[in-house]
């Protein structure tokens, strides 16, 4: 993987989805030991079905970047993929400006989704030193489910939980997002338009307990984070 600086009305995910999703967030357990930094990998679908909802969804990680920048304690490498085979990686980044500068950079390409690439990159990063969790944002799986269910389940062994959110309601990748958080021990979210706000907030919920568990996660719930109060209430 080179290194660098992704219609149908959609259908959010339902609580009980929510409350599964929350779930496995609080069964990973503390994100890295005592006086280290926990390491979370941020890949995106870069493709042009991606683009008119691009904007939005940069916002919403850009909230996640500066989320985790405050609870302290995260590094957070940005992968995404676009175009005829481009797939790129960022350096492992802590400040939430130069996350939010890099994704500022990219632009949508058609071409196909490139989501084994992502898995293996992340395989490749978890044997260097250890990834607590990877999550992906997409809408789409052009690929063969069974090679990406074998890098789901490698992950899985591995300890690196995958966190699929899908954009639409593209019923293939919806099956294939599904098995993928299966087999890795994670979960899956649906989202649209509508439901921004909740996505940003649990996607802001999880970069804070990776970064630093219950204390950061009780301070973000004190500002009225309604995602951080859901997962705040498993953690007891």
């Amino acid at each position: 993987m080179s290194k660098g600086p992704s219609q149908t009305p959609a259908t959010a995910s339902s609580k009980p989805e929510i409350a599964a999703f929350i779930e496995r967030v609080r069964a990973l357990g503390p994100a890295s030991a005592a006086g280290t930094r926990g390491r979370l990998i941020f890949a995106l679908d870069a493709t042009m079905s991606r683009q008119p909802t691009w904007d939005s969804a940069c916002a919403l990680q850009g909230d996640m970047f500066r989320e985790a920048a405050k609870a302290g304690g995260l590094d957070i490498q940005l992968v995404y993929f676009r175009g005829l085979g481009e797939c790129r990686a960022s350096g492992w980044i802590a400040g939430s400006e130069k996350l939010a500068e890099l994704m500022s950079r990219i632009d949508c390409r058609g071409g196909h989704t490139q989501i084994g690439k992502v898995l293996g990159h992340a395989r490749a990063e978890c044997a260097k030193q250890r990834v607590q969790a990877l999550v992906y944002v997409g809408d789409a799986m052009e690929e063969k489910i069974d090679d990406l269910s074998q890098a789901a389940g490698e992950l899985g062994l591995l300890g690196m939980p995958v966190f699929m959110f899908q954009e639409g309601t593209d019923p293939i990748a919806e099956s294939a997002y599904r098995e993928i958080a299966r087999l890795s021990r994670g979960a899956y979210c649906r989202f649209d338009t509508g439901a921004a706000h909740q996505l940003g907030e649990l996607l802001r919920a999880v970069a804070a307990y990776a970064a630093g568990g219950r204390q950061a996660l009780a301070a973000l719930s004190a500002q009225h984070s309604d995602g951080a109060r859901m997962l705040l209430a498993q953690l007891k």
